[in-house]
């Protein structure tokens, strides 16, 4: 979401980000009604800019508009997380290779640790701090891309993807094998080998979606 300068627009922003993480921390889970009247309340802003806030998640894919019943937390299915991770191929691919063209010196300092550190939180069986990991890692990837666009547009499809059941942890060997595909993709950006980087990436995604399809 654009950032809002003016006064009415700070007050839909902030409405936006509230709603917006209220949803992908599961405080308000998938199917579940979304009313304006708590928010409201908590916030200390009228129903108008909370109600332009939903009209805007909406239109992202993280609510659903229900005829005379209101919006909803979006239900992802199968279908719609192969379609959002069938995008993140190409939008990762393209940040991979941008990296490892460019090799940022923090990038390169910071990939290595958090891949050892999602080694470190499987080990300990923490599933959520793998995850957290997991996404801190292509996160930073795409901010090393210089496209500045390609970066509202992996944050919207990484956070849809959290709309959804976080099962590919709870495939037997998924988590080892996407740790392997990290350390492939790693190891490109650090020679600077973008072909590398970008089919490392690729193989990653296709891998995520096998797992997905296999499980649902």
């Amino acid at each position: 979401m654009p950032d809002l300068s003016d006064e009415s627009g700070s007050r839909v922003q902030l409405a936006y980000e509230t709603v917006r993480e209220a949803v992908l921390s599961r405080v308000l889970k998938p199917g579940e009604r979304v009313t304006v009247r708590p928010f409201t309340e908590s916030l200390g802003i009228s129903p108008t800019p909370v109600k332009a806030a939903l009209a805007i998640l909406e239109r992202e894919g993280f609510l659903v508009a229900k005829q005379n019943s209101g919006f909803f937390v979006a239900e992802l299915t199968l279908a719609d997380m192969r379609d959002i991770y069938e995008l993140r191929s190409a939008v990762d691919a393209l940040a991979a290779r941008d990296v490892a063209r460019t090799r940022p010196a923090e990038l390169l300092d910071r990939l290595p640790q958090l891949l050892a550190g999602q080694y470190e939180a499987l080990a300990n069986d923490d599933t959520e701090a793998y995850a957290e990991l997991d996404r801190e890692f292509h996160a930073l990837i795409w901010s090393g891309s210089r496209n500045r666009r390609l970066h509202a547009i992996a944050d919207l499809l990484g956070a849809q993807l959290r709309l959804g059941q976080n099962v590919t942890i709870t495939v037997p060997g998924r988590p080892q094998a996407s740790l392997d595909e990290h350390r492939e993709i790693v190891d490109a950006v650090l020679a600077g080998d973008t072909s590398a980087a970008e089919q490392a990436t690729r193989r990653h995604v296709a891998q995520v979606i096998r797992a997905l399809e296999n499980v649902l």
